[in-house]
């Protein structure tokens, strides 16, 4: 049995209360509520208002039209939440709590569910969808490139289970800590915001990521799918779990301290995001004021793209560094997913070397020269 410290409150670990039933019977109903969280996310994005934008031209010339209603949905997310507790009284702890692991089992059952579809799909298109390379790698790396559902973008739309999902594991958190203590300790509390300024700011750019690799470029499959529906809600709120067992308040110099890491991290990741959306928009759009350095006339060294080539990066490592302190220095599970982040983009940020050096050859190294640092100024 895994310990509070290494793990969710207990309660997340087997059926404790009265009311529980057999592990079958919590995973059919967790079944049933995944299912109809995630079929009612996918019919609200096919009928929720939003803007209709072209994408990025792709290896085939194309450009797919996306409905980009993500915005609609977030608030609408908050207003259910926010009435069903006021109004209704209906809290998340009970259910998040008690079917945390069923859920999770449901979830991966889902993405496998949803990656057998997918795969049988686009195996009915394959004049559509050329270079199919055996079962085990079109089922990883999915066969369609941009499959749809009405007016639904799947691969985009997995976006929302994925970081809604997330928010309500979040947000459980914080009302067990409050149903289990009597009140939310302040890293609590900056857990929760954090959190909330990361996810409203990923909304409010929502158009960013169509200028995004995997949208662009990837095929749909499994390692996409599960990484939104599983790996990303239940692994990325593990640190909320923690902190709700803890009583004990962090110190207002240590708050600070987290403050001054998350709030220029999210501002730098945001920022160098969206200079890169609008550069590719736009060459001539001014950045800071100021109107775009390009080297050789097609790559961007200026703003965040001028002091490092992968600031991005260090932005996004910088907010969840921020967002796992929150937790403290006692346990090392809340920090899984940082140092995880840190070696899947410092090695992204090697690969997407070696490929602009493959595109661009000595324009590449010009470009290098003028921006010497990858993600660390100065150190790297």
């Amino acid at each position: 049995m895994l310990t509070p410290c290494l793990a969710p409150p207990r309660s997340l670990l087997a059926p404790v209360v009265d009311a529980a039933g057999p592990p079958l019977t919590d995973l059919a109903v967790a079944s049933l509520g995944l299912l109809a969280f995630f079929f009612g996310l996918l019919l609200l994005s096919n009928v929720l208002p939003g803007r209709v934008v072209k994408g990025f031209r792709q290896a085939d010339g194309a450009r797919k039209t996306y409905l980009l209603n993500g915005m609609a949905l977030w608030v609408l997310t908050h207003m259910i939440v926010i009435t069903g507790t006021l109004r209704f009284g209906l809290t998340l702890s009970p259910l998040l709590t008690r079917y945390f692991w069923p859920l999770f089992i449901a979830a991966n059952l889902l993405a496998v569910g949803w990656t057998l579809q997918l795969y049988l799909r686009g195996r009915a298109r394959a004049e559509l969808s050329p270079g199919l390379r055996g079962l085990l790698h079109d089922l990883w790396m999915g066969v369609e490139l941009n499959p749809s559902w009405r007016r639904v973008d799947l691969k985009l739309f997995a976006y929302q289970p994925s970081l809604i999902g997330l928010w309500l594991l979040v947000l459980a958190s914080a009302y067990y800590q409050h149903e289990t203590l009597g009140y939310l300790t302040p890293q609590m509390v900056l857990y929760q915001v954090f959190w909330w300024f990361y996810l409203t700011t990923h909304y409010r750019a929502e158009p960013g990521l169509l200028s995004m690799w995997d949208i662009i470029a990837e095929r749909f499959g499994f390692m996409l799918v599960w990484g939104d529906l599983a790996f990303v809600p239940f692994f990325y709120s593990v640190a909320g779990w923690y902190i709700a067992t803890q009583p004990a308040a962090m110190s207002t110099a240590a708050l600070l301290g987290l403050v001054l890491l998350f709030a220029p991290s999210l501002w730098i990741f945001r920022g160098a995001n969206a200079q890169k959306h609008q550069f590719k928009l736009d060459r001539d759009a001014p950045i800071w004021g100021r109107p775009p350095r390009l080297v050789g006339g097609r790559l961007l060294a200026s703003g965040f793209w001028g002091i490092g080539r992968k600031l991005n990066y260090t932005g996004e490592l910088g907010v969840y560094f921020a967002i796992a302190l929150t937790s403290g220095l006692a346990s090392p599970w809340p920090y899984a997913v940082p140092f995880w982040l840190l070696c899947l983009l410092t090695h992204r940020a090697w690969r997407d070397d070696l490929r602009c050096r493959a595109k661009y050859g000595p324009l590449w190294e010009e470009y290098c020269e003028r921006v010497r640092f990858r993600m660390l100024p100065f150190l790297y």
